[in-house]
């Protein structure tokens, strides 16, 4: 598998708990708080594969998903939206901001991996 996952969350306990369920199955792992770092990584040049945080302080992944579709270089890295809000309008809500994909939490990690699957 060549592609990695980026956890962007700022709460470290969701990061924790995901890093430990992927890398369980095989994925490579990276992971920040913050959107602009994600921004950051991402512009590295690595193939990367988005879980993305909606909830966030400063910049949510709203705004982090369309600045990344708004960088040329790296608009069409797969992002999956991951939030607690798990209301149908909010998926539509991910899905309008440029998301691929959406997971709500708490996570069902093998509904996770279908989407990570479906996208890479």
């Amino acid at each position: 598998m060549d592609k990695k996952i980026l956890i962007v969350d700022d709460d470290p306990r969701n990061i924790f708990a995901l890093k430990l369920t992927l890398k369980a199955r095989g994925y490579a792992v990276e992971s920040c708080t913050m959107a602009q770092d994600a921004l950051e990584i991402l512009k590295s040049g690595s193939s990367y594969i988005v879980l993305m945080d909606m909830m966030m302080p400063g910049i949510d992944g709203y705004e982090a998903v369309k600045m990344i579709r708004n960088t040329p270089e790296i608009k069409h890295v797969p992002v999956i939206a991951v939030t607690a809000q798990a209301m149908p309008e909010d998926r539509q809500k991910c899905l309008e901001a440029g998301a691929d994909d959406y997971v709500s939490k708490p996570i069902d990690v093998d509904l996770l991996i279908v989407a990570i699957e479906k996208i890479s």
